[in-house]
């Protein structure tokens, strides 16, 4: 998979005593972790090492499957047989590296597609995989639980976010010194693929641009209210982290990447000035020239600018300062909490 490394940065993981393969809970399972949302498909083989887990395998595919979702209300044709071709790949790929812990879940798309169920029955008996659509809470919280590695627990509150497909996720965040957790979450249904298909995927003007971040910067006011958010930003107790594709493209450009790099990616932080600057790169460069950078391509170019666009909402409503990046998110979250459940099963055998 592009970015994809064969091992997360054990650095950025909390340290575990040794153990034999040979024991049982965790350590008896191969892992697979599949995300299907709105635009990418996207599955995580791994088994468990001292750390954490190591990867040994990884696919990632452009499907749409909300494409024209908001017009009729229904997953359409062609977005279910191109995910299905790829939900194909993935089954094949969990069968050969034998995971014995399974767990695929949709999130958007499928929770707005009043044809999900004839969508997940299809897939059942073409590739099958069980799929199981999530909640926005669920979501947030396993998107959570994948990125725990990267919160810096000095600052008592954290405010992640993930820009996804077809909705755009909000967590509030409280930490101490032993724990992370998530105090508040919120859910906006607009991502760069409703957005761009709604004002433009060649091209957005200024004045639409705009009114994108006018609309998202005016949705973001109760949850900032609820919290006293701005409060606490005020005080520097606040530290924002940002796991999405559109974060993970800035921060490439913004590095001048030769290729896309995960290692060089994840973990990174970005100051403002940088997200502003790369964006207005990005917004001057036609959808055929950013189509040729490679840390953007022909897909994401053109969603990339609808991206900017809630980014800057962000920034505009909470002054952070900066933007810790994670390409990392759902698919770890479920994998880290699989081999939790295997320990609990394990101690419960004892």
């Amino acid at each position: 998979m592009k970015g994809q490394n064969n091992q997360f940065d054990p650095r950025k993981w909390p340290r575990s005593k040794s153990k034999s393969r040979s024991e049982p809970g965790r350590w008896r399972h191969t892992y697979a972790a599949l995300d299907l949302g709105t635009h990418n498909c996207r599955l995580l083989l791994a088994r468990p090492n001292r750390r954490a887990f190591r990867v040994i395998d990884a696919f990632s595919r452009t499907v749409r499957l909300g494409e024209n979702l908001e017009q009729e209300g229904l997953l359409c044709g062609a977005a279910m047989d191109r995910a299905v071709e790829a939900l194909k790949i993935c089954a094949e790929k969990i069968r050969r590296g034998r995971a014995d812990r399974t767990r695929c879940v949709a999130t958007e798309a499928c929770r707005q597609a009043k044809n999900q169920e004839e969508f997940k029955e299809r897939v059942e008996r073409e590739a099958g995989l069980l799929i199981e659509t999530i909640s926005c809470e669920e979501e947030a919280r396993l998107a959570l639980e994948g990125c725990i590695p990267l919160i810096d627990k000095q600052h008592l509150n954290g405010l992640m976010f993930d820009i996804g497909g077809g909705s755009t996720e909000l967590i509030w965040i409280e930490s101490d010194a032993r724990h992370t957790r998530m105090l508040d979450s919120m859910s906006i249904p607009h991502g760069v693929v409703s957005l761009s298909e709604r004002y433009g995927e060649d091209t957005i003007c200024h004045e639409l641009y705009d009114e994108i971040v006018d609309e998202m910067e005016e949705r973001l006011k109760a949850f900032c209210s609820r919290h006293r958010i701005r409060d606490a930003v005020s005080r520097g107790d606040v530290q924002m982290l940002g796991a999405s594709g559109t974060v993970t493209t800035v921060a490439g450009v913004h590095m001048n990447l030769a290729r896309y790099d995960r290692s060089m990616v994840d973990g990174m932080t970005l100051g403002f000035d940088e997200v502003r600057e790369v964006s207005e790169r990005l917004r001057a460069m036609a959808c055929e020239e950013r189509a040729l950078h490679p840390c953007i391509g022909a897909e994401r170019a053109k969603l990339v600018v609808a991206g900017c666009a809630v980014l800057e909402a962000i920034m505009r409503r909470w002054s952070v300062g900066s933007i810790r990046v994670a390409d990392r998110g759902v698919r770890e979250g479920i994998i880290l909490e699989m081999m939790r459940k295997a320990d609990v099963e394990r101690d419960g055998r004892a």
